[in-house]
């Protein structure tokens, strides 16, 4: 596993595209969400067998997980790695966004904070921050699949790797199983994050 030396260059990196990923993000997102919201016709972007599929509320913690997935980079990136990520990361977003102003999706599943006091808050939480919009391409698979690609990148084994994409699939798993997205949305978040892979790759990813 290859571990980049800590350097102010890349923590200066880390934190400047941090900072304007998280602009992109709270930009885009919440002005998608309240403008689905304010729309008559929405798409119902899902198959009525994907209703079935069931609610775990353990995998919340590999839903949340993300937010792990996110402090990574900078112990493994070097700073043309990170530059090359976060344009992925705001391209993507923005990009996601228009997707998102064009076929507006509402969620299938009745969301309801289960009966156990611990999984209840927590997802009771959840639903006040993740609106039931926003849905194809799900910006959770978007991001965590760009960053395990850039990391994986780089790892030289391929058991590092495989932890990565372990990681992945959980996540992914996730979105499904505690009922925040549909199949298509994760498919399509895939298929966005291998896009601005493949068009914004140049450079080398470590040190």
């Amino acid at each position: 596993m290859m571990i980049t030396t800590f350097s102010d260059n890349v923590w200066k990196t880390y934190i400047f595209w941090a900072f304007w990923v998280g602009v992109a993000f709270f930009f885009v997102y919440p002005i998608c969400n309240w403008l689905t919201s304010q729309r008559p016709h929405i798409f119902k972007l899902y198959f009525e067998s994907e209703l079935s599929v069931p609610f775990v509320p353990e995998f919340f913690w590999a839903y949340i997980s993300m937010s792990i997935l996110f402090l990574m980079p900078p112990f493994f990136l070097g700073v043309s790695g990170l530059k090359i990520l976060g344009k992925q990361l705001v391209s993507a977003t923005f990009f996601s966004g228009l997707i998102f102003l064009f076929f507006p999706a509402k969620l299938g599943f009745w969301r309801s904070a289960p009966e156990e006091p611990i999984y209840g808050s927590l997802f009771a939480n959840l639903f006040l921050i993740d609106m039931p919009y926003n849905m194809v391409p799900s910006l959770h698979v978007v991001f965590s699949a760009l960053i395990v690609f850039a990391i994986t990148d780089i790892s030289k084994t391929i058991l590092v790797k495989s932890a990565w994409w372990g990681w992945l699939i959980l996540i992914c798993m996730s979105t499904l199983l505690v009922h925040q997205h549909h199949l298509l949305d994760l498919i399509a978040g895939l298929v966005v994050a291998c896009l601005f892979r493949s068009l914004l790759r140049k450079g080398e990813g470590h040190v």
